[in-house]
């Protein structure tokens, strides 16, 4: 006879249903009826880091580094694509959802937590297939050290999803976070490692750099896949405190959020 279930259990049951049938909304109406769909996810990175390698190589700038160009744009822009991606669905993300709060079970981190995962299996998927096709096409070597490698996805991905959490609630409040965040998105873009080393700078700056989580995040991921090539500066432990701490302050705002917010 089996154990009868316990409470826990069934709200963990609950809370999955609830987030797998939110995942898949988010699929069938984001993608569903555009253009080629879910492909989008990977064919954007793997046009720009094509597009940057070709201009790295027509430039001749190749020559003048040993760096592997076509590793170093991927690493870049798909580490910004999944912590950036991650605040830009989750920014007035309620106001679309509101009519699923009338249901019992639907709560305000549920409606967050559906997006990020969508955008974290869709980066995350996308890293994977480039990496592969690139590796097979010979155009980039294995990463040296795939388990730093996926540490770091991890740390990028924990990062993006408090922070997502942190500027959804506060968008909520004020109706300036969603205009300043996009604006904010393409200026994060050069600052947060995606197109320089740290070590490539003045040693004042690189302080200053080294600031910003994200740059940890794009160091630590570098570092994993051509770290022999170059000197890596992260900090495990700063990247991880800053991403509990805003962990902390951005599951309080949802709180609060989840009390005042009244669907429409």
């Amino acid at each position: 006879m089996a154990a009868p279930e316990t409470s826990l259990a069934r709200s963990a049951r609950i809370q999955l249903g609830v987030l797998r049938a939110l995942l898949l909304r988010e699929v069938l109406t984001r993608y569903g009826r555009h253009n080629i769909g879910f492909l989008w996810l990977f064919v954007e990175p793997m046009l720009f880091t094509l597009g940057v390698s070709a201009l790295w190589t027509i430039a001749g700038l190749h020559k003048l580094s040993d760096l592997p160009i076509v590793a170093f744009a991927m690493t870049g822009y798909s580490t910004v694509l999944l912590w950036r991606n991650m605040p830009s669905r989750c920014v007035g993300a309620l106001a679309p959802n509101s009519a699923l709060m009338y249901h019992r079970n639907v709560r305000v981190i549920d409606i967050y937590l559906a997006r990020i995962a969508l955008e974290a299996i869709g980066a995350t998927l996308s890293f994977i297939l480039l990496t592969l096709v690139f590796v097979a096409l010979e155009s980039i070597a294995p990463p040296e050290q795939p388990l730093l490698v996926a540490l770091g996805w991890f740390l990028t991905a924990w990062f993006g999803a408090a922070f997502a959490i942190l500027l959804g609630t506060l968008s909520e409040r004020s109706e300036v976070i969603e205009k300043l965040w996009h604006p904010a998105a393409y200026l994060l873009f050069p600052l947060a490692g995606a197109a320089y080393l740290v070590d490539a700078l003045p040693m004042d700056f690189q302080a200053m750099a080294l600031w910003l989580p994200m740059v940890h995040c794009t160091e630590i991921i570098r570092d994993g896949y051509f770290g022999s090539k170059f000197t890596a500066h992260y900090s495990i432990a700063y990247l991880a405190a800053c991403n509990l701490g805003i962990s902390l302050f951005a599951l309080a705002l949802e709180r609060q959020v989840s009390r005042d917010h009244v669907p429409e």
